[in-house]
């Protein structure tokens, strides 16, 4: 890769960063499979397979704990000029429950995939999502401690919110990198957008995080490949979450591998104040097998290493992920990314 193409790809990351802006915040879902479709954390990834291609995703969180989050997700993306194949469209349905909190979500997003070179096996992506989010709380779940407090709903209330996010994604046939800002309507100043009643605010919408994705392709035989990965989430106010994976991929069919999430001081913040916060958080096995050539199968098991690991029986998670290629003949090229 040439010295323009670097500098293209360094400014294209520098412009989603400038976009950072500090928000009190809560962490936003995260996938612990995201490395099988990265369209679930950025917008520029839409048509990166360059087929059609729709994945399901259904998450269990923390099993044995009353209200803990349950999370399902759907997306169907692909490029619409399949010549140029400069144009990537992607859509995703996802629905979040934790406790008597609800969150669904609707996205369209669309990617510009600019060619690099002239084999076109180097792409940068620029994407954007526009979608709306209906938060709902049902005030029947909840025992407040006092009986007459005014600020609890007596039933279930809800309310949407639009949003839009942004994104950067880079590859070539070694390695990738991508970033993207996400949430970008639900700062602190849109506070107003959002009430549950008159003169009361609600602090469960979801708050603006940076996401940072990279990794890399090894080969180590015929037969076996290596693929690390990386994911850094920031959201300005508690630990910056990072998750470190890495996948041996056996014959182009069967995924195994695992990763390791954490949460790292990048710089002083308001929590570090008052908390005392436990850096491990979990480490996961994950899994996928190509049942067939389209068909693919993945399943993962967190393990938490924090405060919770006694009371709860870790997380799991399932996605289903089916290529719709043109032509009963028509070979598939493998996508790593």
């Amino acid at each position: 890769m040439d010295k323009h193409n670097i500098k293209k790809i360094l400014l294209a990351l520098g412009l989603v960063m400038t976009m950072l802006s500090p928000a009190k915040a809560q962490q936003n879902i995260q996938f612990t499979q995201y490395m099988f479709n990265s369209l679930s954390v950025n917008p520029a990834y839409a048509g990166y397979k360059e087929e059609w291609f729709a994945q399901t995703a259904l998450r269990n969180q923390w099993v044995g704990i009353d209200g803990a989050p349950k999370t399902g997700q759907l997306s169907v993306d692909g490029v619409v000029d399949p010549y140029r194949k400069n144009l990537g469209v992607g859509v995703q349905v996802s629905a979040d429950k934790l406790a008597s909190q609800t969150a669904t979500s609707a996205y369209a997003n669309l990617a510009y995939r600019l060619r690099l070179n002239s084999e076109d096996t180097q792409r940068l992506s620029f994407g954007i999502g526009a979608g709306v989010t209906q938060y709902g709380l049902d005030g029947t779940l909840l025992t407040p401690i006092d009986d007459l407090d005014n600020a609890l709903p007596l039933g279930k209330i809800g309310n949407f919110i639009p949003d839009v996010r942004l994104g950067v994604y880079y590859y070539n046939p070694t390695w990738y990198i991508g970033a993207s800002m996400m949430d970008l309507l639900s700062g602190d100043k849109s506070n107003s957008l959002f009430r549950w009643e008159d003169g009361t605010a609600t602090n469960i919408k979801r708050k603006r995080h940076l996401y940072l994705i990279t990794g890399f392709l090894c080969n180590l035989s015929d037969q076996i490949r290596l693929r690390p990965g990386l994911l850094l989430k920031e959201e300005f106010k508690g630990p910056t979450t990072t998750d470190v994976n890495a996948m041996f991929i056996f014959n182009d069919k069967f995924w195994l591998g695992g990763s390791y999430r954490t949460s790292l001081d990048l710089w002083k913040k308001d929590y570090d104040k008052n908390q005392d916060l436990s850096q491990a958080t979990a480490m996961a096995a994950i899994a996928q097998f190509y049942v067939t050539e389209k068909l693919r199968v993945g399943y993962s098991y967190d393990y938490m290493l924090n405060g919770l690991r006694g009371h709860q029986n870790g997380s799991h998670e399932i996605t289903i992920g089916y290529t719709f290629s043109k032509g009963a003949n028509r070979i598939i090229n493998p996508r790593y990314f």
